[in-house]
């Protein structure tokens, strides 16, 4: 249950740093340590973010309600039917998107089935389609699928093992940026395991809680996302969390145009400037229930301009560095 007054936005909440007491607690998930600390505390949340001393996972202990999670994700977070961000922005989206879709599908058979987990408005789906593939997804909320392309086999269920699937059913599964917002991240990882083929591909995609990027902004990191994330992986642990599962990673991919030096400016917006924690991304975020003036939108455009330059080199040095701001891996199941 939530203590405060909720905030009138979600990127309203205070993340305040804590320096709490390594305490015994329940065995990790990952590492099977038994021992974390408090370092975060999020405003209006009971349940502090702790981080495992065996592998560094971050994650609410205890645990989040079903009810209160799905409370940070009202109507307006979805945008409208079939897009999210504003007219320019998501073409830009679109257009990345497509082009990860030869990495995704490179060496698949043409008839080859696709799993997109957490698929959302369908953004992977359609280009998959168009090459030929058999495409199914799984999504929580059902508003989030309006759009989809209805070649996409959808089902709704707020866990993986819900949906239904045979055991040995697809060629690939993608889990892009959905197993941190999961309560059960672990059962999700047993499930792709089961519903893989042998030799099938896992390709799963994370911000990388032991980043350059994440240790210096600290609590104004913008991939920290209070209080949707329920949990923080550090790349290592996710590879940790593959191979527990009879998953072994094949490699794994530290720099994303899309995500890495976005994460650069809001989070140095963050941290040194006036501006509302998160203003950036809302500004350039498609709400029809809050509107934003055209000033404001001239003004978050032209501050993207001026610093991605200085954002994407960070981006392309962390990621030399093997410390992407996001990190996606590939696992083939043995």
């Amino acid at each position: 249950m939530s203590t405060d007054r909720a905030p009138a936005s979600i990127y309203d909440r205070e993340v305040r740093a804590v320096d709490g007491p390594e305490q015994v607690t329940p065995s990790c998930e990952i590492c099977g340590a038994e021992r974390s600390r408090a370092v975060l505390q999020v405003e209006g949340i009971d349940s502090p973010i702790v981080c495992c001393a065996g592998c560094g996972l971050g994650r609410y202990r205890p645990m989040l309600a079903d009810e209160e999670i799905q409370s940070f994700y009202p109507e307006d977070y979805y945008g409208e039917p079939g897009t999210k961000f504003r007219p320019l922005l998501e073409r830009a989206v679109r257009a990345v998107a497509a082009r990860h879709i030869a990495f995704l599908c490179g060496g698949l058979p043409r008839d080859a089935a696709i799993l997109d987990v957490g698929c959302g408005r369908g953004v992977l789906l359609s280009p998959l389609a168009d090459r030929g593939y058999r495409v199914f997804g799984v999504e929580a909320n059902e508003r989030a699928v309006q759009g989809a392309d209805p070649r996409a086999q959808i089902r709704i269920a707020t866990r993986l093992s819900e949906a239904g699937f045979e055991p040995e059913s697809f060629d690939l599964i993608v889990i892009w940026h959905v197993l941190e917002h999961m309560v059960d991240p672990f059962d999700a990882m047993s499930a792709c395991a089961r519903m893989l083929k042998t030799g099938g591909r896992l390709i799963v995609a994370v911000p990388n809680y032991g980043s350059w990027q994440a240790r210096w902004s600290g609590k104004d990191w913008f991939h920290l996302d209070p209080p949707r994330h329920l949990y923080h992986f550090p790349c290592s642990a996710l590879e940790k969390l593959c191979e527990k599962h009879g998953l072994t990673v094949a490699s794994s991919h530290h720099f994303s145009l899309r995500q890495n030096p976005f994460g650069w400016i809001q989070s140095a917006l963050n941290r040194f400037g006036r501006r509302p924690v998160g203003e950036l991304y809302t500004r350039l975020h498609q709400n029809p229930g809050r509107p934003v003036p055209l000033g404001q939108r001239l003004s978050a455009w032209a501050t993207l301009a001026v610093l991605a330059p200085f954002a994407i080199a960070l981006s392309v040095v962390a990621a030399w560095a093997r410390s992407g701001a996001t990190v996606h891996v590939v696992a083939v199941k043995r």
